[in-house]
């Protein structure tokens, strides 16, 4: 069984000096189901809790901002990272504190904003003097890398560094990555994880799936989640509001038994789609009937998700080049929310060409797979 880094903070207690704040979430529990928290408490002074997007239960929807609250469950005051105002750790808030402590699980994938967040507290600790201790978690995609560079053209919260959308870090090796590469200069600790090799993912465990956000239920999502993401930049329903996110995919106006023919034809590997009828009961379309197609991963060792999304915004565009699109910019800069999911500004181009992007994609890949590998802490099985 892999201990993860929230299982290990008595043996680190050392790491834990003077007043200690929590950023965590739901999935923020040791493999004995303990919330970290509680852990915690045990080996440290344990003074305050910090909330990441969908709060420290979860219980905030996706792109909501929330205030500061009190925990009713630790009695803890909660001070929130996703306000309207701000998304960093405020003078006030340093103040608070002299260590840091990081645990949330995350999938492997660059939209998480928890990503952006933990970026964002190496930078303001690291100014501010504060210690930085990252609980490690293993990658539930494993050593997986694939999908194209972020690019600073298209930088923003869901995504906040360099890297591919599937990255094959953990996020204590990714923090320690952004630390050497940004020049923080952060006094950033590390609590490893116990008997973790890089060719895990989620299955060699030995654990059940706990929901790092509200509409990632299962692991299967989470291997979609790189590559159906994307259609939350478009006017199609990734499947929020419906029993499978981000497997169902639709709109209203998708025929879905020409649709499932069509993607089923293009051969993507490890999955397969069958056709599918279903009425959102929130977000896009609520509550209006839609067609599309739900996958199904039949093998995901073979399975590439990020080329999967691609192929399906490509046929998406082919077959309905009328209804279609993508939605408009919502910043004031004028860069649409499919830009910032991608890191680029290619679809904005009317001619772009999907054999084109993946082709360079999977170059930035095996050059992102070199520049990671010093920073690869754990072994190979």
């Amino acid at each position: 069984m892999v201990l993860f880094g929230a299982d290990r903070v008595a043996e680190y207690a050392h790491l834990f000096i003077g007043r200690t704040a929590l950023l965590t979430g739901p999935s923020g529990r040791t493999s004995s189901n303990e919330p970290t928290f509680d852990a915690l408490k045990r080996c440290c002074d344990l003074r305050l809790l910090l909330a990441p997007e969908h709060g420290v239960r979860g219980d905030k929807p996706a792109g909501a901002v929330f205030a500061d609250e009190v925990d009713e469950d630790t009695g803890l005051t909660v001070r929130s990272l996703y306000t309207k105002e701000s998304k960093r750790l405020s003078s006030d808030t340093l103040a608070l504190f002299d260590t840091l402590v990081y645990d949330v699980a995350d999938v492997g994938c660059r939209y998480y904003t928890f990503l952006t967040s933990l970026r964002y507290c190496m930078e303001d600790c690291a100014a501010a003097g504060k210690r930085l201790v990252v609980l490690d978690r293993p990658n539930p995609l494993g050593d997986r890398v694939e999908r194209g560079l972020l690019r600073e053209e298209a930088a923003s919260f869901v995504g906040g560094y360099p890297i591919p959308v599937c990255y094959g870090l953990t996020c204590g090796e990714l923090a320690v990555m952004m630390n050497e590469e940004l020049g923080c200069k952060c006094d950033l600790h590390i609590v490893p994880c116990a008997g973790l090799t890089r060719d895990m993912t989620f299955r060699d465990w030995e654990h059940y799936w706990v929901m790092p956000s509200p509409n990632i239920p299962r692991y299967e999502t989470a291997l979609l989640y790189p590559g159906t993401c994307l259609i939350e930049g478009t006017n199609c329903s990734e499947g929020r509001g419906t029993a499978d996110p981000f497997a169902i995919i639709g709109a209203p106006f998708i025929k879905a038994e020409a649709f499932s023919r069509a993607f089923n034809a293009l051969g993507c590997p490890g999955v397969e789609s069958t056709p599918v009828y279903f009425s959102p009961t929130t977000s896009k379309h609520e509550g209006t009937l839609c067609g599309g197609i739900h996958l199904h991963i039949t093998d995901e060792t073979l399975l590439q998700p990020v080329a999967l999304g691609v192929k399906l915004l490509d046929l998406l565009r082919k077959m309905y080049p009328e209804d279609f699109h993508f939605l408009p910019p919502v910043r004031e800069d004028g860069k649409p929310f499919l830009s910032l999911l991608a890191g680029h500004r290619d679809f904005e181009h009317p001619d772009w060409d999907a054999e084109s992007l993946l082709a360079r994609y999977r170059k930035e890949s095996e050059d992102f797979r070199q520049r990671k590998a010093p920073y690869e802490r754990y072994p190979r099985g």
